[in-house]
């Protein structure tokens, strides 16, 4: 059984590569796809105000409405977050995916053809309606992945939906090359392409199979459960797998489905719930918007060509992407804790570095290719780590009734902190200078230190086992109760663990 365990079905790896083209990929194209295009968009901005009113636009208006057009993303990010528990449990997490949809569409239709339309509004409107996109996408994608993989394939399945938002944005880099259309005459086009995966994704993710846990657990249809499993599998014999979702449900029927505020007061998920939120808040606090922010300054005060330094950004996005490959390959080896030491320990050293080098660029002919050489160590350490691994960790750590909740919390601390890199940065680089990277340094140290010593390796574990691993910390008890077994998985293992919120004697 082992053996079979160990193979990637055609139904499963064509699923998980609808799901993570048709949802996390737009995540990522929408983070990148107004950067190049911005001078062009902004003109568009200035023509329209001019037309309607006969006069300029004031420079602080325009900024206004720029950052405008760039912060409504994370802030629909984190109201999409909101939305992620009562839609994955009231249409499951395939119904949610294909719902969200909507917003994907429509913004890109409107985005299209803001510039027939003479509307700046428009784009500010679409961004906020596709941040709703991204910030359920973020969640449910990781999290309807999670419940189809076996456990020995989590781990890789769990970083696909990060790699394909690493590949959204470099499309979007690339598209946003000046010869392509990142241009006066291309710019809506590109703004509007965010539509196709999402029509791809309507058309074909309804042939593939709701999340056979979900089916079980929360709806009780143990036969569409089973048939879901089967079809993923590739195989009749499912009954070990279905009995260990047996037991979760078995386990959690005295909790019921636990909402945010319930999630909250439950003293057996207390470290579970604080490292989601320390997790999220280090994934996105560490600073990887402000570096890619400041990497078109590093790369010209290296003496790049300013029409060369889109390549350059091209080249780094290729490197983002060639690192998150490289994580799906071997978090299962490697597992889930060292991949996070790893990255953020990575992130920190380059942040120190990285502040060295700009205080000494001006000075030293040679240091401005160090600042870039950090950049590039930096975004490896991210993508190996704190990228793909807090969203797939979130999965892993809690069971079936309060999976929808965390998540809940989980994205909204991810987009709030999103949303604060991005308001507070520009003061801060005004403010500080290069010195910012060191507050950045510390949040990656803090992180690291956390992660050292409270979060466990969950690489081939089952939700249970995660969560008999967290009881001690969590000072609760764990009851023994009788659940029909495989005769198989009986002689191997004693009665498995049923769980009960009692403080620990």
């Amino acid at each position: 059984m082992a053996e079979k365990e160990e193979w990637l079905t055609p139904v499963l790896a064509l699923a998980t590569l609808i799901s993570a083209f048709g949802s996390s990929f737009q995540y990522g194209y929408n983070v990148a796809v107004v950067n190049s295009p911005s001078s062009f968009m902004q003109q568009f901005y200035n023509t329209t105000y001019l037309e309607r009113t006969g006069r300029p636009i004031e420079e602080n208006f325009l900024t206004l409405l720029w950052s405008l057009s760039v912060s409504m993303y994370p802030l629909g990010g984190f109201f999409g977050s909101l939305m992620v528990a009562p839609l994955v449990n009231k249409l499951g997490r395939k119904g949610t995916l294909l719902f969200n949809n909507i917003f994907s569409i429509v913004p890109a239709v409107m985005m299209g053809v803001s510039e027939i339309a003479k509307s700046y509004e428009i784009i500010i409107v679409a961004r906020f309606i596709v941040g709703i996109c991204a910030g359920l996408s973020s969640n449910v994608v990781p999290m309807y992945l999670g419940e189809l993989a076996p456990k020995n394939l989590r781990g890789a399945l769990g970083i696909v939906p990060q790699l394909f938002i690493t590949v959204g944005i470099l499309s979007a880099q690339v598209l946003g090359i000046r010869n392509i259309l990142g241009n006066n005459t291309g710019w809506t086009l590109m703004l509007g392409l965010t539509g196709i995966p999402a029509l791809l994704e309507l058309l074909l993710l309804p042939f593939f199979p709701e999340s056979p846990r979900y089916m079980l657990i929360q709806k009780g249809d143990k036969n569409t459960a089973k048939k879901a499993l089967q079809r993923l599998r590739g195989w009749d014999d499912v009954d070990s797998e279905m009995a260990e979702m047996h037991l979760e449900d078995e386990s959690e029927k005295a909790d019921g489905r636990l909402s945010v505020l319930s999630l909250l007061s439950q003293r057996s998920l207390r470290w579970q719930l604080v490292s989601i939120i320390i997790m999220n808040m280090g994934q996105q606090l560490s600073g990887v918007n402000a570096i890619y922010y400041y990497a078109d300054n590093i790369y010209a005060s290296a003496g790049v060509e300013e029409n060369h330094i889109q390549f350059v950004t091209v080249g780094t996005g290729a490197v983002n992407v060639f690192m998150t490959i490289s994580a799906v390959f071997i978090v299962e080896a490697s597992g889930r804790r060292l991949l996070l030491l790893c990255g953020f320990g990575i992130c920190c050293g380059a942040c120190v570095l990285l502040t060295v080098a700009l205080n000494f660029q001006e000075s030293v002919t040679w240091m401005p290719y160090i600042s870039i050489a950090c950049v590039i160590i930096y975004v490896i350490g991210h993508a190996i780590g704190p990228s793909p691994i807090p969203s797939l960790m979130t999965t892993e750590m809690f069971r079936q009734s309060a999976r929808s909740s965390a998540f809940m919390v989980a994205g909204s601390v991810h987009w709030l902190s999103n949303f604060t890199v991005g308001l507070v940065f520009p003061f801060l680089e005004r403010g500080l200078g290069p010195y910012s990277f060191i507050l950045f340094a510390i949040i990656c140290l803090v992180t690291l230190v956390y992660i050292w010593l409270v979060v466990p390796e969950t690489k081939n574990k089952t939700f249970l086992e995660i969560s008999q691993m967290f009881a001690k910390r969590n000072k609760v008890e764990i009851k023994l109760a009788d659940v029909d077994l495989p005769p198989k998985e009986s002689k191997e293992s004693s009665a498995p663990p049923v769980w009960d919120d009692q403080v620990m004697q």
